[in-house]
């Protein structure tokens, strides 16, 4: 007789639910994880799913967050402070205490501060600290310190803060409950992944238009009701093509552009003046416009300027920005049949997309019964919007043209007046905040002294840059110099390569905390690997000493001289906090913690706490008490009782009874969050949720909640000064005066307007020898590197092939199963091949990070990331190819030196199959041990 299975239709998920913020990627959702005893009577995590309290994902989980569990169980993970015994790179090491550890590291660093804090370079990847890291490093007195934004999203952030007070990615969001037409440039998969998916659910219920403008067909941009497969690198062009048609029709916003932008600011245009390009001001400093009220010249902020008035004064003939802005983009230059062959769109589609935006924008306006009240005293009885928004990320930030490119998207959406009203772009607390009220970096070295000032931040003008007396770069990347005047993150893809050269200036020890750069994080992986392992003639390193940080037995592992093992992302404490960038929404601030929900099984430390340690035994000021002794226990020590400046710290939430965001030190903070879900979260008031860098009501929430010290209304910059400034010391003028060889490019490229020019690499790479553009992206199941050694999503993504278009794949007579040989003017690869139809004709592309070196993550020698899984990283050089002069210029963006990521020429041929993905290393050793070939677990009894 057959009889039916019982089944427990109702099990028992979890013993308990712990919840903490996800680490998988940049989105830094809310997770509850279900822990169970397990047989040593210890928890254990026996399931990760979505928190829907959680302002961020609101209980949505990608496949990266569920997969969080098996980063916790990873054969891979480091298991004690390690010291190397064996040549660099082999990963030859000896276990040793963490007392040890900490002696060697004091003992390599502290004649470095007695001395020369300059011979330190200390830099972190994607750790999500960096309010922390930045402060160690400012008390320890190196003006070397910067993190991953440099060669990953510097482009983005500093256009967009520059421009209008914040950016794409992670510093706002589209308005998702209003928008009608969404276009998103660029964006990668595998960040802030769970709210554009909710957000872009929501534009589809609602049946609005999105547009993906993309060369490559996949995730946001498969489910895109239309789909432009623009050539890389031309997204600028396409832009301002946009910007031409809509000048040409009327179709901006006039009245928002007088009140909230410098669009009536009058410049100085007599180019034979030294004081071309920039601004009349007045004896104060306040730059003017002509007041439409009374026709005489007025301060920008407290008159509402008229827009078509030009001004004589001294001599000099001025205009305001929008004549300029007009007088450029109306230009046939700009037109879309000028500019449709090389973007790879028609010039009928550039106008009927421009005619989409327009008739959205002014025939669709959104209007909301709020009032509020504008800085200049004008009560408003309703909020205004049009409802066109825009997102973007690295896909035209990662260029050397990437900042301009930037520049012009924040300029198209200020133009329709689409940024912070209903329909439109929104910012997220703790931005908008203009570029002057961020720190100026600073680079001053005084031998067991703290540095003077923050290193990162943004230059105005030739005064700012960090130079030495000499001219000569003070900081070892040369960030912040004539070569990349306003590099607002650092450049962390020069570090290796100039302290190899030792240029400008040679350093002793190299520091490093998540930069996996002997691998994917570096251009040109092999020859890094040939930098950090070379020698001098008296047969020393020529980067004397290297200390790194990591979870994971990761490439770079092998590399280093002493390793300091991090715990993983559910065993330790973090700040996801305002002083470093946002987590929440655009209609509230928010932070979140991690803490340690399992204890680590292994004699590791959370790296930050690690730093507490050796800052109190450097005796760097803030890590040490008035009797010398060791300030913060650890780093959870150091969020709850550091304070920035009186009454806000590291977090924001529990710090009063009012629970205003300001307040003194609370001992039970971490308590609070913890029995608040791991977070916190304040709502900004209905009648502060639009205008904020105009809203008075915002900005005295923003006073109250600890985001700014006092209200900080401000204009947008269509016109960017500062650049100007650059380009005036270009032509002669001023006391601090760029190199004879830097002229051209500064006065080229640091235009004050967004400006197109074709990425260097096209004037260094033969097009015709190099026709074929290369590109990578990052899957959604992975993130950076770490998540492709996770058991779980490899069975998403365990190899990577190369993808190649129609007409590529049918003109070499690729087949499936074929593999081909890509070369670029920096070296070559083979790598198998697959079909994709939905891709700009002349790109191939492949997955980012897949690829793994041999021996490292704890993967067998023939795992298919080892045999087939391949970097793009090979092809591309940190230096542009010398072109006759002995000069080799920075791979990088010229305004802010970052990595120029996207600039990839190559030729495609091909060839028979190896045996596995070329070029082959031979496996490097590693410190832990080789993974069992089977692996189960039952958690719970």
């Amino acid at each position: 007789m057959h009889r039916q299975p019982a089944l427990d239709t109702s099990p028992k998920v979890s013993d308990e639910v712990r919840q903490t913020t996800c680490y998988m990627c940049a989105c830094r959702c809310g997770i509850n994880v279900h822990m169970k005893d397990g047989p040593d009577g210890k928890k254990q995590v026996a399931y990760i799913e979505g928190n829907r309290d959680h302002p961020v994902n609101q209980g949505v989980l990608c496949a990266k967050g569920s997969a969080g569990i098996m980063q916790v169980t990873a054969p891979s993970r480091l298991r004690a402070p390690l010291k190397r015994v064996g040549a660099r790179g082999e990963g030859k090491f000896e276990e040793i205490s963490w007392d040890e550890a900490l002696e060697l590291a004091t003992k390599w660093l502290k004649p470095i501060r007695e001395t020369d804090q300059s011979k330190l370079a200390f830099f972190t990847g994607r750790d999500q600290s960096q309010s922390f890291t930045s402060y160690w490093a400012q008390a320890f007195g190196t003006p070397n310190y910067a993190a991953h934004g440099g060669f990953c999203s510097v482009n983005m952030a500093a256009a967009g803060i520059y421009t209008m007070g914040g950016a794409f990615w992670e510093f706002g969001q589209p308005d998702w409950d209003h928008t009608k037409l969404f276009m998103l440039f660029g964006v990668a998969e595998d960040h802030d992944s769970n709210p554009i998916k909710i957000g872009l659910g929501k534009l589809k219920a609602r049946g609005a238009k999105v547009i993906g403008v993309n060369p490559i067909r996949t995730g946001y941009n498969a489910i895109a009701d239309e789909w432009v497969g623009i050539t890389p690198g031309t997204d600028g062009l396409f832009i301002l093509a946009l910007v031409h048609e809509l000048l040409r029709a009327g179709k901006i916003d006039v009245n928002y552009l007088a009140r909230y932008t410098n669009a009536g600011v009058l410049v100085n245009c007599n180019e034979e003046d030294p004081d071309f390009g920039l601004f009349l001001r007045d004896d104060q400093g306040c730059a003017l416009v002509i007041d439409r009220a009374t026709g005489k010249p007025a301060p920008a902020e407290a008159a509402i300027p008229d827009l078509a008035a030009t001004h004589r004064h001294a001599g000099v003939t001025y205009k305001p920005v929008l004549h300029l802005i007009a007088e450029r983009y109306m230009d046939a230059a700009y037109a879309p049949e000028a500019v449709a062959e090389r973007i790879g769109i028609s010039a009928e589609r550039i106008k009927r997309i421009a005619g989409e935006i327009a008739r959205v924008a002014f025939e669709e306006e959104i209007t909301i019964d709020q009032e509020w009240t504008d800085f200049r005293g004008k009560k408003h009885d309703k909020m205004i919007g049009r409802p066109v928004s825009f997102h973007s990320m690295r896909g035209i930030s990662a260029h050397s043209n990437g900042f301009q490119t930037c520049r012009a998207l924040h300029m198209l959406q200020i133009l329709l007046g689409s940024v912070e009203v209903p329909g439109g772009f929104r910012f997220k607390p703790p931005y908008p905040k203009p570029s002057y009220a961020h720190p100026k970096p600073h680079c001053k070295v005084t031998p067991g002294q703290p540095l003077d000032g923050p290193h990162l931040g943004f230059t105005h003008g030739p005064e700012d840059l960090c130079l030495k007396e000499d001219g000569s770069p003070a900081r070892i990347d040369k960030a912040f110099t004539w070569e990349n005047p306003m590099s607002a993150h650092g450049m962390m893809h020069m570090v290796i390569s100039n302290a190899h050269a030792g240029d400008p200036y040679e350093i002793d020890t190299l520091f490093m905390y998540m930069a996996n750069m002997s691998w994917n994080s570096s251009m040109n992986t092999s020859e890094v690997m040939r930098m950090l392992t070379d020698k001098k003639d008296d047969g020393e390193y020529k980067i004397p000493h290297i200390i790194y940080s990591d979870a994971y037995s990761s490439e770079m592992v092998a590399y280093a001289d002493l390793i300091l093992p991090d715990a993983t992302y559910l065993e330790r404490h973090d700040c996801i906090s305002l002083l470093d960038r946002p987590i929440c929404e655009a209609d509230g601030a928010a932070d979140a913690i991690r803490w340690p929900v399992v204890e680590p099984d292994r004699d590791v430390r959370g790296f930050q706490s690690v730093l507490c340690e050796l800052g109190a035994r450097l005796d760097l000021p803030g890590f040490v008490n008035e009797d010398g002794s060791q300030k913060y226990a650890d780093y959870a020590d150091y969020i709850v009782n550091h304070e920035r400046r009186p009454g806000v710290g590291p977090l924001s939430g529990f710090r009063s009874e009012e629970d205003t965001g300001r307040g003194p030190v609370n001992p039970a903070q971490m308590d609070k969050y913890i029995e608040n879900g791991g977070f916190w979260l304040k709502h900004i008031p209905d009648e502060a949720r639009y205008y904020k860098p105009w809203n008075m009501a915002y900005q005295d929430w923003a006073v109250e909640t600890g985001l700014y010290d006092k209200t900080l209304p401000y204009l947008f910059q269509l016109y960017v000064e500062p650049m100007a400034k650059y380009q005036r010391a270009a032509r002669g003028h001023g006391l601090i005066q760029p190199p004879d060889h830097l002229r051209e490019r500064i006065k080229a490229t640091l235009d004050p307007l967004p400006i197109w020019y074709p990425p260097f690499l096209d004037g260094h790479a033969d097009p015709e020898e190099y026709p074929v553009q290369a590109l990578t992206q990052r899957p959604m199941a992975m993130y950076h590197s770490w998540g492709s050694q996770n058991a779980w999503l490899r069975q998403i993504h365990g190899a990577n092939p190369l993808y190649v278009p129609t007409k590529l794949w049918q003109k070499h007579g690729f087949a499936e199963g074929d593999w081909a040989r890509l070369t670029s003017p920096s070296g070559e690869i083979t790598v198998p091949v697959v079909h994709m139809a939905a891709l700009n004709e002349n790109t191939v592309w492949t997955w980012n990070a897949i690829g793994k070196r041999k021996g490292a993550w704890a993967l067998d020698t023939d795992a298919p990331e080892v045999t087939k899984g391949f970097l793009l990283n090979h092809l591309i050089d940190e230096l542009l190819p010398e072109r006759g002069d002995g000069m080799r210029w920075s791979n990088s963006d010229p305004i802010t030196g970052q990595a120029a990521w996207f600039d990839l020429r190559v030729k495609i041929e091909k060839v028979r199959a190896p045996a596995e993905a070329q070029p082959a290393h031979p496996a490097q050793g590693s410190p832990v041990p080789d993974a069992p070939a089977d692996r189960s677990q039952k958690v719970g009894a």
